[in-house]
């Protein structure tokens, strides 16, 4: 079996707000080691039931997070920034199951750090559907016919993965109290759960069937200042909703709307304030 994971950093066990997710602050390079040893706690799991082959794909901010002298050596990663797929790149039709581990709820939606893609865009829609960065991840992987198996991180954003895909195994490692404060497992306590339930979810592989995306989905993003749109607005094939704040973009298919995705959330970061 061939397994693909998409590491994010808000879910990741303990880690409660920016100063533990953000490069420049001071508890970053705890939560790098913490991060590594959640995917290798995966990654154990899945070998132990027989996955021959684990691609991690590093998913947060400039995606260089994960430590490779510490990552389990019979896994292959992706690290580094401006990838055309971001948190999906070197995914295709040929593994059999995804994990998402580490996730987080989308934008203005009790959880911690929750947020989509950017700070600047207050939601997403896929023909008029809502969703987040999970939600656009699982379409992405249905696309190749790839199901989503396994989501980690807050309660809430377990409780998104349940809504949204059935018969997901989805596994809270801490407790949301607000935005920036959890209650939260130890390291050594969530990967041993994080172990018997990867274990469940790779016995229950053959339940989960993978999120079809629409054919040629209209994108819509709503960003939080007019500014914001209109940088995005720049990118060819876009336009202002008229009243609002809501870029849309009509796709031929789900990879491109993706693509269109990350290019208006990337201009939209241009906007400056005097």
């Amino acid at each position: 079996m061939k397994l693909y994971i998409s590491a994010d950093m808000e879910g990741i066990t303990g880690l409660p707000d920016e100063s533990f997710v953000k490069a420049t602050m001071h508890n970053y390079e705890r939560s790098r080691k913490v991060m590594t040893e959640e995917i290798n706690c995966v990654i154990v799991a899945a070998l132990k039931k027989g996955c021959t082959e684990v691609l991690v794909n590093d998913s947060h901010s400039k995606m260089n997070n994960i430590l490779i002298e510490h990552l389990h050596p019979e896994a292959k990663l992706i690290t580094g920034d401006v990838k055309p797929f971001s948190m999906m790149e070197g995914l295709d039709s040929t593994f059999d199951g995804a994990m998402f581990i580490g996730y987080h709820v989308r934008a203005g939606q009790f959880g911690v750090m929750s947020h989509t893609m950017i700070h600047a865009v207050r939601t997403m829609y896929l023909n008029d559907h809502e969703i987040g960065e999970m939600g656009f991840n699982a379409y992405l992987a249905g696309f190749y016919d790839v199901p989503v198996l396994a989501v980690t991180g807050d309660d809430q954003a377990a409780q998104e993965a349940e809504a949204l895909i059935p018969n997901v195994t989805a596994v809270a490692v801490k407790n949301t109290i607000s935005r920036s404060s959890v209650y939260s497992l130890t390291p050594t306590k969530a990967n041993e759960i994080l172990s018997a339930r990867i274990n469940d979810a790779m016995e229950r592989r053959h339940h989960v069937q993978p999120l079809i995306p629409p054919k040629q989905p209209v994108l819509r993003i709503e960003f939080a200042n007019y500014g914001q749109a209109e940088w995005a607005n720049l990118m060819p094939g876009t336009y202002i909703e008229p009243n609002s704040t809501i870029v849309t973009f009509k796709a031929k298919d789900i990879l491109e709307a993706y693509q269109a995705m990350l290019v208006m959330t990337e201009l939209a970061m241009n906007t400056r304030f005097s």
